[in-house]
């Protein structure tokens, strides 16, 4: 069975948000680990992660993606902000061992200016100095549409980061909107674009998809999501999304422009297309 989920809320705790995943037929979900325009994270509640954990193990979940904050640029030339920005990823990863097995994503960050050389040293030290040894969560950098001074819009620049890491525990999401409006044409040539990640990046560090159609044309380099088969990607491309060899088993996550209903509506609209 597929794994897919959609973008949930955890105002109301972990546990609950696993049982309102459940209800629209998800087998799992992304979450954001504070307010994600800004810092503010709500209050650690062990026994509901761990009856969570529970719970997700008797239902079969696939790992959870969670989400950094849009607001953590870890490469703001504003030395102020950067130390600020690595001090929130450091929380983050701490709190996430409290769901253990399960992935961490976020935005690479924005340059500003500095230059890609020196953004992609800067979200390096943040990684290293944040990641303790032995950390029982996969970090994910997602891939991004390369606007602006965006870093992580090509597949050489998600590698240069995880070399510098130089740990295993750091993976990569790619969203469908962002590598379409990077360049990457997975409309036409879906074989091709995992071609060049693998020769790139490696499919072993590919451990999880965001789903999303797009409200721009190929390569704009706007990030603009859209619904499912109401944009320029179309659902010839997430059928073969879904039923992709190479991307069965990874978690699948909506980060469409809708409320629960909708996301109800694409997850089984996913899985009719992985059965027919």
């Amino acid at each position: 069975m597929l794994a897919l989920g959609c973008h949930l809320s955890i105002s109301k705790g972990y546990a609950e948000t696993v049982r309102t995943a459940h209800s629209i037929g998800a087998n799992t979900f992304a979450f954001f680990t504070r307010n994600p325009r800004g810092s503010q994270a709500r209050p650690e509640d062990p026994a509901d992660a761990a009856a969570a954990v529970k719970r997700m193990e008797e239902l079969q979940f696939a790992p959870l993606v969670a989400h950094g904050a849009y607001t953590m640029n870890l490469c703001t030339a504003e030395p102020s902000a950067r130390a600020f920005a690595a001090s929130v990823l450091a929380d983050d990863l701490r709190r996430m061992a409290a769901l253990p097995g399960n992935f961490y994503n976020f935005h690479p960050g924005s340059h500003v200016g500095q230059g890609t050389e020196t953004g992609i040293s800067q979200i390096v030290d943040a990684l290293k100095a944040a990641l303790a040894p032995g950390y029982p969560v996969t970090v994910l950098l997602e891939g991004m549409a390369g606007k602006g001074s965006e870093i992580g819009g090509r597949f050489e620049e998600l590698r240069a980061i995880i070399d510098g890491v130089g740990d295993d525990s750091v993976g990569v999401c790619l969203d469908t909107c962002h590598v379409y409006d990077a360049g990457y044409d997975i409309v036409n040539d879906l074989d091709g674009v995992l071609k060049e990640f693998d020769r790139v990046v490696g499919l072993d560090r590919l451990k999880a998809i965001h789903i999303n159609d797009s409200k721009n044309p190929f390569a704009s380099h706007k990030d603009r999501h859209e619904c499912i088969g109401d944009g320029a990607l179309g659902l010839d491309t997430f059928r073969n999304v879904v039923c992709h060899p190479l991307l069965r088993g990874k978690p699948m996550i909506l980060e469409t422009p809708n409320e629960l209903p909708g996301y109800e509506k694409e997850i089984a609209m996913l899985r009719e297309m992985e059965n027919k």
